[in-house]
């Protein structure tokens, strides 16, 4: 009983559902038509990107690009290591100066003596002092470790020695 009542609404009904599937149809061509209309702008797009600056395409534009970025991180690395081996030269070398004029003696005129502290960001290096007098000059080497002395030293030497610490900061 089913099925006849349904011939017989298809068979009643039939102009109607011909219109209905017609207009159907036109919203699918309409979608369709957009559709290949959006395919074809997109693929003058696409073929615009892919041709490059002077022809070449994107991707041997990119695979160039990735070589250069390839060989920067190379020499980064390179000058990362160099920057390396010369912050160790310099923490070796010489950084911290300091130095202390005096008069040695009371009698004498000027201050022609003097102590210098040379040393390197660890406060090793050495203190140089030179007394003058009349007659002889006399001069004196002290090594430094660690910003001491194991010789005995004269207030101006560790004058000296303090100044050149100081100027770690």
């Amino acid at each position: 009983m089913d099925m006849k009542f349904f011939m017989k609404f298809m068979a009643d009904n039939m102009p109607f559902i011909v219109l209905f599937m017609a207009v159907v149809l036109l919203i699918m061509l309409c979608i369709m038509i957009k559709q290949a209309w959006s395919l074809s702008y997109m693929k003058k797009r696409y073929r615009k990107m892919m041709s490059g600056v002077d022809g070449d395409n994107l991707e041997r534009l990119l695979l160039g690009h990735i070589d250069e970025v390839r060989h920067v991180v190379e020499e980064n690395q390179r000058l990362d290591n160099e920057n390396r081996r010369i912050s160790e030269l310099l923490n070796m070398a010489v950084t911290r100066v300091g130095m202390v004029r005096f008069r040695a003696f009371e009698d004498m005129g000027s201050d022609l003596s003097y102590a210098v502290a040379l040393l390197d960001a660890h406060n090793n290096g050495v203190v140089f002092s030179s007394i003058f007098g009349r007659e002889d000059s006399r001069s004196y080497a002290k090594p430094i470790e660690d910003g001491k002395s194991t010789y005995p030293m004269t207030k101006e030497e560790e004058q000296a020695l303090r100044e050149a610490m100081g100027k770690a900061k």
